[in-house]
C-alpha cells in the first residue's frame, strides 16, 4: 500500500497567476450575468420564450443577441473564474479550450468577412430591411434602428430616406389609409438642430413630398396669427387666399428654383446617406482603433490560454509533490 507523503514549505502554484486569473474573469462573470439578465428579461417582457417556434427573425433580435452574448461569457467567466479559485484542472483545461475556439472563431469569421464582403453587406441589407419593415412591430428593434440612424451612424434607410416606402406606416400610399407618418421618415433620420433640448418626435414628417418645402412656405403664409381686428384680418386673408390660388403656380417655381439655388433640399433636414454606406465610412475611419482593438483582444485571449495552461501546470506539479 502507498504511503502519501507531504512537503510542506514547497508551492509551485503562480499566485500572481492565479488571482489576476480570478479578477479578470469574475469581472467578466459579473458583466456575462448582467448581459444575460437584460436578454432575458426582454425575451420575457416580449413573451417570445412561449412562442420561440414562431419567430421568423430570431437572430435579428437585440434580445436575443444579449441573451447568446451573456451565456458565452458567462460560460467562459464561470469556468476561468472558479477554475483558478478551486486550482481545479479541468475548469481550467475547459477554459483554455473555450478561448481557443472563440478566438478561431473570430479569426474565421474575419476571413470570411474579407473574401465574402459583397454577400455579407447584402445579408446586412436584407437584415436591415427587416428592421425597417418591423419597426413598429418589435420595441427593441425599433429602438436599435433609432440608434443606428440617429447617434451611431447619422443615416436613414439602407440606401437613403426612399427605403422607409418598405414600412406600411411611412408609405406613401398609407396617406390613403389615414397614416400621418406616410412620405415621412422616422425622427431618428432628422439632423440635430444646434441647442434643441428635446427632440421633435414629428420632424419626419411629410419630408419625401415631393411639395414639402412648398406645402410648408404656404401653410406658414395662410397661418399667421390674425390679430385683433376682425375686418382688417379678414380681408387681408381673404385677399391672400385669392392671390394664392392664382399664383400657385408661379410661387411654387419661384420656391423650387430658390431651392435648387440654395441646394435647400431633404438634406438640410434628415441623413440622406444611407446607413449601409455610413457604416463603411465609419469603418474607414476609424480602421486604425478597429484593428488594435482586434489585436488586444486575439493578444487577450492567447494570453488567457497560456496563463491558464501555466496555473494548470503549476496545480498538476503541486500535486506531485504531495507524493
Amino acid at each position: 500500500m502507498p504511503v502519501l507523503h507531504y512537503r510542506q514549505g514547497r508551492n509551485d502554484v503562480n499566485c500572481f497567476l492565479k488571482y489576476l486569473l480570478f479578477i479578470a474573469n469574475f469581472m467578466l462573470w459579473s458583466f456575462a450575468i448582467l448581459i444575460l439578465t437584460i436578454g432575458i428579461w426582454s425575451w420575457s417582457e416580449k413573451d417570445r420564450f412561449s412562442n420561440f417556434g414562431k419567430l421568423a427573425h430570431v437572430v435579428l433580435d437585440p434580445a436575443f443577441v444579449f441573451f447568446i452574448l451573456g451565456t458565452v461569457a458567462f460560460v467562459i467567466g464561470f469556468t476561468g473564474c472558479v477554475g483558478a479559485l478551486r486550482e481545479n484542472t479541468v475548469l481550467l483545461y475547459s477554459y483554455a479550450i473555450f478561448l481557443a475556439v472563440l478566438l478561431l472563431f473570430e479569426i474565421t469569421c474575419g476571413v470570411l468577412l474579407a473574401v465574402f464582403k459583397d454577400w455579407i453587406k447584402a445579408e446586412a441589407a436584407q437584415g436591415f430591411q427587416t428592421f425597417i419593415i418591423r419597426y413598429r412591430e418589435d420595441p427593441d428593434q425599433q429602438n436599435f434602428i433609432d440608434w443606428v440612424q440617429e447617434e451611431w451612424l447619422q443615416c436613414c434607410g439602407i440606401d437613403g430616406p426612399k427605403d422607409w416606402d418598405k414600412n406600411n406606416y411611412f408609405n406613401c400610399s398609407s396617406q390613403d389609409i389615414g397614416s400621418r407618418e406616410a412620405c415621412g421618415v422616422p425622427f431618428s433620420c432628422c439632423k440635430k438642430k444646434p441647442n434643441e433640448v428635446v427632440k421633435n418626435k414629428q420632424c419626419g414628417y411629410d419630408v419625401r413630398k415631393t411639395n414639402y418645402y412648398a406645402d410648408k412656405w404656404t401653410t406658414l403664409l395662410l397661418t399667421q396669427d390674425e390679430g385683433d381686428s376682425p375686418i382688417y384680418e379678414n380681408g387681408c386673408i381673404k385677399a391672400l387666399e385669392e392671390w394664392l390660388e392664382k399664383n400657385y403656380f408661379t410661387i411654387n417655381l419661384i420656391i423650387f428654383f430658390t431651392i435648387a439655388v440654395q441646394n435647400l433640399d431633404i438634406s438640410k433636414t434628415i441623413n440622406e446617406k444611407g446607413c449601409l454606406q455610413a457604416l463603411e465610412d465609419w469603418i474607414e475611419q476609424n480602421l486604425l482603433w478597429i484593428t488594435s482593438i482586434m489585436i488586444l483582444s486575439t493578444f487577450s485571449k492567447v494570453l488567457g490560454i497560456s496563463f491558464a495552461q501555466n496555473l494548470r501546470s503549476d496545480i498538476i506539479a503541486q500535486k506531485a509533490a504531495w507524493y
